[in-house]
């Protein structure tokens, strides 16, 4: 038996929003391309390797962002025989690519860190500290255009994520740039890049845990599949329920099935269990559920199979 699927919108209202952060993606990419050329040219006129490391961080980032908007086109194709669930978790493993490059670039900032310190570098900090500027303009405006759709996309959270920390370091080198041409401080660049690379370290990490978690089909942490069963087994209709599976297909779609023992009954009669579910698991945001009911047994000669979609 099927039920009709529900949308909280329609198609068309999907793939505007979708277009909408493609067009962002498209945009953010130029924009880091043009400050990676920008820092380049300061860094090796000024004589700074923060610059030269900076632009190298814009020029992954782009590289990055390319990555995730890539994922939003491939996940937006019709699932099909080989992909029976669609392409929807391109996204997730964008993110993790991206995250596990960043948690790179961190540990790279570390080494890089700890060589400013042992041999400081004489650079033309009034130029460092105008091209920083151009690059802080432009990833500040970068991370606003992400900004909104990076809270419940883990793929763009990934490349906000990258913009945050590029601002960070552009902060970092303009401060380090003011220390450096009134006051002659070298070791303040170094200090700021170790700050900053602890800080994508611990959003990286937080970010790869949960695409782990998804592409390893892990319970949903919101979720507690004991407190699930002994509130459908609660229900006067249902005897046991056993063989239960949660996961999620993506951020958005949670995925669930089990064998449901119910008294013996025509397959008909079912649909008021069926609602019973549907309701109960509404509550968690559960809204891909497959149910096999059983009478006594569990080895396919006594039950019914069907598949209740209420959101896809």
């Amino acid at each position: 038996m099927h039920k009709q699927e529900k949308h909280e919108h329609g198609p068309g209202h999907i793939h505007v929003e979708t277009d909408v952060k493609g067009l962002r993606l498209l945009f953010v990419i130029i924009l880091n391309f043009v400050i990676t050329v920008v820092q380049i040219i300061g860094g090796l006129v000024s004589g700074s390797l923060s610059l030269i490391s900076d632009a190298l961080h814009n020029f992954s980032d782009g590289v990055s962002i390319i990555i995730s908007y890539l994922a939003i086109k491939v996940s937006r194709k019709e699932k099909d025989t080989s992909k029976t669930f669609g392409y929807k978790r391109a996204t997730i493993l964008a993110a993790l690519l991206n995250s596990s490059v960043l948690i790179v670039i961190a540990i790279l900032l570390f080494k890089e860190a700890y060589d400013r310190f042992a041999n400081p570098q004489m650079v033309n900090g009034g130029l460092v500290i105008w091209v920083a500027l151009i690059g802080l303009f432009a990833n500040l405006v970068g991370m606003l255009l992400l900004r909104k759709n990076a809270k419940g996309d883990l793929n763009l959270k990934a490349s906000y994520l990258h913009l945050l920390s590029d601002t960070l370091s552009s902060v970092g080198v303009i401060i380090g740039g003011i220390l450096i041409y009134f006051f002659n401080f070298y070791w303040v660049d170094p200090l700021l890049t170790i700050l900053i690379a602890l800080y994508v370290l611990v959003e990286s990490y937080q970010i790869v845990k949960k695409a782990v978690q998804i592409l390893m089909q892990g319970v949903p942490a919101n979720i507690d599949i004991d407190a699930i069963v002994e509130e459908l087994e609660a229900t006067d209709s249902i005897v046991n329920v056993h063989h239960v599976h949660i996961w999620s297909l993506d951020e958005k779609s949670i995925n669930f099935e089990a064998h449901v023992i119910i008294e013996d009954m025509p397959v008909s009669e079912t649909q008021k269990i069926d609602n019973e579910i549907e309701r109960l698991l509404e509550r968690y945001g559960i809204n891909h559920i497959t149910l096999q009911f059983e009478c006594e047994c569990c080895n396919g000669d006594c039950y019914t199979k069907k598949e209740v979609i209420i959101n896809e």
